[in-house]
C-alpha cells in the first residue's frame, strides 16, 4: 500500500515541479556510467567489462535507493512515503516529456520550422537538419510514443512491484542503454548487456502500455489489429508497440526512412497514412500520453490493492 501512495505523490510531483535539471539521481547514474566507459572500455574482454559495469551501476543504485527507503520508514511513516515518492519522481518524466513536445509544436504553429528542429533534435537520435514539417512531427510523435513506456509507465511498473528502488533500478538500466547500447564498433561488445537486460525488463510495460493505450481511447477492431500487425515493424523489440497504438489511433504512418549521422536508415513503416501527419498529431500524441500514464497507474493502484488485501 506505501507503494501505492508513493507513486501518486510522485505524480503530483511530476506535475508541479517537472523533471529537476539539478542534482538529478540520474545525472549522478550517468557520471557513474561515464567514468566506467572511459576505464573499462578498451582492450579485449569487452563483453565481459559490460557485464561488470552493468552489474556495479546497477547494484550501487539499488543499494543507495533501498537505503534511503528503508531508513525514511524507520523515522516515520510519511516521511518514508515522501522520500519513496520522491525517489519515483526522479525517475519518471511525463511532465518533461509533454513539455519537450510542446517545444516542437509552438514553433511549428509559429511557421518557425528551424527552430522546430533545433528543439526536435534535442529529443532524438537522428539527423534534424533538413527534416521538412512531416518528419518532425513523425519524430516528435515516435519519441513520445516510445517514451510513455520508456520514461513512465515503465519506472511505474516496477514502482508498484518494488517501490522506488526498483524504479530506480529500472532507469539505471535505462540509462546504461541510452549511454552504451549503440551497434557500432565501439559498443557493440561493451554496451551488449545494457542493450539486452533493457530489453528484457521494458518487455511487459511496452506491451502492457500498448494496450492499455488501446483500451482507455475504445480503440476499435481495426485499430487493435494495426497494433498486432506492425508493433514488430521496429529494430526495438519493445518500441514498435507503443508506436503501433499510438499510430492506430492517430491515423497517421509512422517510421520508415530516417537519417543518423549521414548514414540512411530503412525501415518497415508502422500504421496506416489514413492522414497526413501535421502538428495537430503532435498535441494529440501528448494527450494520449497523459490518459494512458493516468489509466496505468488506477489500474496499477487497483491491482496491487487486490494484491494486497485478497
Amino acid at each position: 500500500m506505501t507503494h501505492i501512495w508513493a507513486v501518486w505523490l510522485a505524480l503530483l510531483l511530476d506535475r508541479i515541479f517537472a523533471d529537476p535539471r539539478r542534482f538529478h539521481p540520474v545525472c549522478w547514474i550517468g557520471q557513474m556510467i561515464a567514468f566506467m566507459d572511459r576505464r573499462l572500455n578498451k582492450g579485449r574482454w569487452k563483453k565481459g567489462k559490460g557485464i561488470f559495469t552493468l552489474f556495479v551501476v546497477c547494484t550501487v543504485t539499488l543499494i543507495i535507493s533501498y537505503g534511503l527507503i528503508a531508513s525514511a520508514y524507520r523515522l516515520s511513516f510519511i516521511f518514508g512515503i515522501f522520500i519513496e515518492a520522491m525517489i519515483i519522481f526522479t525517475s519518471i518524466a511525463p511532465t518533461s516529456l509533454a513539455n519537450a513536445a510542446y517545444d516542437v509544436l509552438d514553433p511549428l504553429e509559429r511557421g518557425d520550422i528551424d527552430e522546430a528542429r533545433k528543439n526536435v533534435g534535442m529529443i532524438v537520435g537522428r539527423d534534424t537538419k533538413t527534416l521538412q514539417q512531416e518528419g518532425i512531427v513523425r519524430a516528435c510523435v515516435e519519441t513520445v510514443a516510445e517514451n510513455t513506456s520508456d520514461g513512465v509507465t515503465a519506472p511505474l511498473f516496477y514502482a508498484f512491484i518494488g517501490g522506488g528502488a526498483l524504479a530506480m533500478l529500472y532507469r539505471a538500466v535505462n540509462t546504461c542503454d541510452s549511454m552504451l547500447g549503440y551497434k557500432n564498433e565501439r559498443y557493440a561488445q561493451f554496451g551488449w548487456a545494457s542493450a539486452r537486460f533493457d530489453d528484457v525488463l521494458n518487455y511487459i510495460p511496452a506491451r502492457l502500455t500498448a494496450f492499455v493505450m488501446l483500451f482507455v481511447h475504445r480503440a476499435n477492431k481495426r485499430e487493435w489489429k494495426l497494433l498486432f500487425r506492425d508493433a514488430r515493424n521496429h529494430p526495438s523489440p519493445n518500441s514498435g508497440w507503443c508506436e503501433a497504438a499510438m499510430a492506430a489511433l492517430l491515423h497517421v504512418q509512422l517510421g520508415g526512412v530516417n537519417t543518423y549521422h549521414g548514414v540512411v536508415s530503412v525501415r518497415p513503416t508502422i500504421g496506416d497514412a489514413s492522414v497526413p501527419l501535421s502538428s495537430w498529431h503532435i498535441k494529440r500524441a501528448v494527450a494520449i500520453m497523459i490518459r494512458t500514464t493516468v489509466a496505468f497507474t488506477i489500474g496499477g493502484s487497483l491491482l496491487a490493492f487486490a494484491c494486497t488485501w485478497g
